[in-house]
């Protein structure tokens, strides 16, 4: 009988949530659903627990947490977590082998601790866990002996391509970039691009944040600093172009100029599969290329004019310290003042680069610390909106 490999997902109601549930039906056999977690989608979650069913499961909101407490959402039996506590003991159960955090915003660095302590492979997609913390995340894991794989389809990518190579013979790592819902638009109509338009990715199917991230590139400014950490890189070493067609997700080149590239269709699931089943492989959710069909790959470089937050993540991954986490979440108060309509799509940079000029930059000492100083950040990003 074959043991199935049994996953916790926190964030399991988002777009990656989503996708992993669809490598999970479609490999049932292997890969078995132990935990769920959502911040307070308390019908969907349920809908995924009787699907699946699936005995543990956090939320995160509290009046969620009192709704499914009181509403009967789920079966008798099931153990019932809430707030961080609830994601921490989530991602540390003992019967799991694999912990995908997928939660949005800081809210998955301390499960993610918690899943390392506890000796259980790290799929991580949040990027916040490696752009606040990534000394402190890969150091742990290095002291236990934890796996961290990346969900990221760059990071994935480059993982696959630099699996059993020497660090030393890697030259440097170029990550690709869709370049988002405006890589042709004219730099003079950036002024009165809307909302709507922001959200609408030629390539992806994401939720807002990362859609709008994707549009300023400040998601490739924040996979370079995950990057740097995932693969131990110097930041000189990491790269970014511009590939519309999503299909090579990113590449590595080595000291010898030769350039390794993974190439599959611009779906997460290939991705996600490759974290839950490593180190075996089995047929994908969706088709693979169909090279009897002609196809073309375009690169680029990406213009600074375009996307200036590009080049402020590179400033902040140079400068270290908690530059990173600075530019995170400058980059998240900008981002939502766009969505509500207080700030035009031009003025995100404007803010990062504002907060980023008026905070010392320092090394933080403690995982508190770096929480900490991104409550400092978030309220700086706030009064430099307010001006």
């Amino acid at each position: 009988m074959i043991t199935r490999k049994k996953v916790v997902l926190l964030g399991a109601t988002g777009s990656i949530g989503e996708s992993t549930l669809k490598v999970i039906r479609t490999h049932s056999d292997k890969l078995e659903l132990v935990g769920i977690a959502a911040n307070k989608n308390l019908k969907k979650l349920s809908e995924i627990a009787s699907e699946f069913d699936v005995a543990n499961i956090a939320l995160f909101d509290n009046d969620a947490f009192v709704e499914a407490k009181t509403s009967g959402a789920f079966r008798p039996g099931t153990h019932l977590l809430q707030g961080m506590d609830g994601l921490e003991e989530l991602a540390s159960l003992p019967e799991c082998d694999t912990v995908l955090v997928a939660v949005v915003g800081t809210l998955g660095l301390k499960p993610a601790l918690a899943c390392i302590e506890a000796g259980k492979t790290l799929a991580v997609a949040s990027k916040e866990i490696l752009v606040l913390a990534g000394k402190f995340v890969m150091a742990k894991a290095r002291e236990k002996g934890v796996s961290v794989l990346p969900v990221d389809s760059e990071h994935n990518a480059i993982f696959q391509c630099v699996h059993g190579e020497q660090s030393r013979h890697i030259e440097k790592l170029i990550l690709t970039a869709s370049g988002g819902s405006f890589r042709d638009l004219p730099l003079n109509q950036f002024a009165n691009v809307t909302l709507e338009e922001a959200l609408k990715h030629p390539n992806w199917d994401m939720g807002p944040k990362v859609t709008l991230d994707s549009a300023t590139m400040a998601n490739k400014g924040l996979e370079m600093i995950e990057a740097r950490w995932l693969f131990d890189m110097d930041p000189s070493q990491i790269d970014v172009v511009i590939h519309p067609q999503s299909i090579a997700h990113s590449m590595a080149q080595f000291v010898d100029g030769s350039i390794l590239a993974h190439l599959s269709p611009p779906d997460m699931t290939f991705a996600i599969q490759h974290c839950l089943l490593y180190p075996e492989r089995d047929a994908g959710v969706v088709d693979a290329l169909d090279f009897s069909q002609a196809m073309q790959l375009d690169f680029r470089p990406p213009e600074k004019e375009r996307y200036p937050c590009l080049g402020l993540a590179k400033q902040a991954m140079q400068a270290g310290g908690i530059a990173t986490g600075v530019f995170n979440a400058a980059n998240e108060v900008a981002v939502d003042a766009f969505v509500n309509h207080q700030i035009g799509f031009i003025e995100i940079p404007q803010i990062i680069e504002k907060t980023l000029e008026s905070i010392d930059n320092i090394e933080p000492n403690s995982i508190e610390e770096v929480l900490e100083y991104d409550r400092q950040a978030r309220l700086r990003a706030s009064q430099v909106l307010a001006k």
